[in-house]
């Protein structure tokens, strides 16, 4: 698990620290403030990969470079590949431009299979029994500690994570010498569903708990094929309108949540298999880093899908404990915390854009309480979101005119019924305004 993190000169801030809760970690913010950049470093830290440089067909996740800043830039965290025990340290470095290991400790491995789910579809995944980060420490300076790390280990057999773009997810991920790492959605998910063992029986279960409501499960139809072109047994998944679709014809969220609960089966299927050839225990931890929770879900399913997730080690193990630490626009996502979040356990941080004492504008990273906001439209006013009006920006400026005409001294009943008529345009006569519109009115006397 990750325990703590903190940035000092690297990215959009300054410094952003965060003490992290063991179960499920909220990140809010506008966009281009650093929520993304967040998930790319803590997975850097526990992997010591950038998943774009693993795997270059990805848009994002590449190396972050330090800023110029006096004192150097850092990476702190707690615990790091290096350790599972101890916090550790990256510091860059700006001559070899990379970023150097210190303060580690090499006693222990990594308890924690980690899952990165990218904005943009793509996933990474590292399993600490499967990977081998790209680097390798230096040699010991005098008294044990290490330096740092140089760069590739030219004796590494196993490869630094399992990096898939969008499409290999679905196809198959193979190293460059075509070494296959896995066969993908389509053949793996065929070749379980005909042997009808524990890993179908696993898939299904993640599935059903993935769906999104207790009436539209996603069930896995039969077997098919989809062109004379195409000679793979497809998948399919049944519909509430009683047909089956190929799952390559499914919708952009089914794919999303199919896609999800693969690689969640497939990674730890395969852990286990790589705990057994080890003679070692598997892992007792999964953390799932998750940009965009909402991406492509209807609301109904954004009200679900997060304490969904956190049910689904259920059908993995009944010893392993999973965190979640998510970027999320949802007001749906924040709401569906509501009945189940616990500050023991759970945190929530928001980014915001705020103006320093030189008027200069800069990002900070706050942990926020949670409180229930009871309705979505609250959320959406809330610190989560920061916005003035839950409705259309033409309400939201209407509203602001109207409440300073209703705080004026004296209003012209031609102005007020001319206000009145856009007013009528962009909000519904059930809107609590209209009582206190209705109310000056009449006390101001241009409604009677």
């Amino acid at each position: 698990m990750l325990k703590y993190l903190k940035l000092e000169n690297v990215g959009p801030a300054k410094e952003m620290e965060l003490l992290l809760g063991s179960r499920v970690n909220l990140l809010t913010g506008n966009n281009g403030l650093g929520k993304s950049f967040l998930l790319d470093t803590a997975w850097f830290v526990l992997t010591a990969t950038w998943a774009g440089e693993v795997n270059r067909k990805l848009l994002g996740g590449r190396k972050a470079n330090g800023n110029d800043a006096e004192g150097g830039s850092r990476i702190s965290a707690e615990p790091t590949y290096f350790s599972a025990a101890s916090p550790g340290a990256f510091v860059f470095d700006p001559y070899h431009q990379f970023w150097r290991a210190s303060k580690v400790s090499l006693n222990e491995k990594s308890n924690t299979l980690a899952f990165y789910w990218m904005g943009d579809g793509s996933c990474a995944i590292f399993d600490p029994l499967r990977n081998e980060s790209d680097y390798f420490l230096n040699d010991p300076a005098p008294g044990g500690t290490p330096l740092g790390f140089l760069g590739r280990n030219p004796g590494k057999m196993l490869p630094p994570a399992f990096v898939f773009d969008p499409a290999q997810i679905w196809d198959g991920l193979a190293r460059e010498d075509n070494t296959t790492l896995c066969n993908g959605l389509i053949r793996d998910w065929a070749g379980w569903q005909k042997e009808n063992g524990d890993e179908f029986e696993m898939l299904k279960q993640v599935l059903s708990q993935l769906s999104p409501n207790d009436d539209e499960h996603i069930v896995p139809g039969e077997l098919t094929r989809i062109s004379l072109q195409d000679v793979r047994d497809m998948p399919t998944v049944k519909m509430p309108y009683e047909g089956e679709v190929p799952v390559v014809h499914a919708s952009s969220g089914i794919r999303r949540i199919l896609s999800m609960a693969y690689l969640i089966v497939w990674a730890w299927d395969e852990h286990r298999k790589a705990a057994k050839l080890r003679k070692t225990a598997p892992c007792s931890e999964m953390l799932l880093l998750i940009d965009e929770l909402e991406s492509h879900l209807h609301p109904a399913w954004q009200r679900r899908i997060l304490p969904s997730i956190l049910t689904v080690q259920a059908a993995l193990s009944k010893d392993l404990q999973v965190q979640v630490i998510a970027t999320t626009h949802s007001p749906m996502v924040m709401a569906s915390m509501e009945p189940h979040f616990n500050a023991e356990t759970d945190a929530w941080f928001d980014l915001d854009l705020v103006r320093d004492a030189n008027r200069k504008q800069e990002v900070v990273l706050c942990k926020r309480e949670f409180e229930p906001q009871g309705e979505v439209s609250d959320w959406l006013t809330s610190e989560a979101f920061d916005l003035g009006h839950a409705g259309s920006i033409e309400a939201e400026q209407l509203l602001a005119k109207a409440a300073k005409l209703l705080a004026g001294k004296t209003v012209r009943t031609e102005e007020a019924n001319d206000l009145y008529l856009e007013l009528v345009k962009v909000l519904p006569a059930t809107d609590a305004f209209w009582a206190r519109w209705n109310t000056v009115g009449h006390q101001k006397g241009w409604k009677t």
